[in-house]
């Protein structure tokens, strides 16, 4: 299947360039983004209780996520800098891993699905730095957009 849409960050010449949103009317957007940081069960259960030797990993990857999601433009270069309205930022157990969740929401002319997604990368790259000490076989895996929602292009959902 033939995708006719052009790349936005890329002008007439092919050079990268930050996309003009301000004609844009701001609509209310939200992006959802997940990881997952793979680790053996019981170590799931000392992250889960604050059994680590820094502490409480979970609020420190939690509030993590939600800075990195507030610092997003200065971290992805043609990201705009938006007012982000709320973060919300889970960490549930799989049994192997955490699965981290991060919902963003904005009323703004772009959407926030970067957001969502640097939120995520960087409280799972957190809870790797919690864990380390005690298990470096940690891994951090399938980081991906869940949805997203508001502007021009509506709603998304993966399959």
């Amino acid at each position: 299947m033939e995708n006719d849409r052009k790349l936005t960050h890329l002008n007439e010449s092919g050079e990268a360039h930050m996309v003009d949103v301000g004609s844009k009317q701001p609509t209310a957007r939200e992006a959802t983004a997940e990881a997952t940081v793979t680790m053996p069960a019981d170590l799931v259960e000392r992250f889960l209780a604050g059994d680590l030797p820094k502490g409480d990993a979970a609020a420190v990857a939690r509030v993590a996520g939600i800075m990195a999601a507030k610092k997003t433009s200065d971290l992805i270069p043609l990201c705009h800098p938006i007012s982000i309205d709320a973060v919300e930022l889970d960490l549930k157990s799989t049994g192997h891993g955490i699965r981290v969740l991060a919902t963003v929401r904005t009323n703004g002319p772009t959407g926030v699905e970067m957001e969502a997604m640097t939120a995520v990368s960087i409280a799972a790259l957190t809870i790797y730095d919690m864990v380390k000490g005690v298990e470096r076989a940690v891994t951090v895996e399938n980081l991906r957009l869940l949805k997203k929602s508001g502007g021009r292009s509506g709603t998304w959902e993966r399959s």
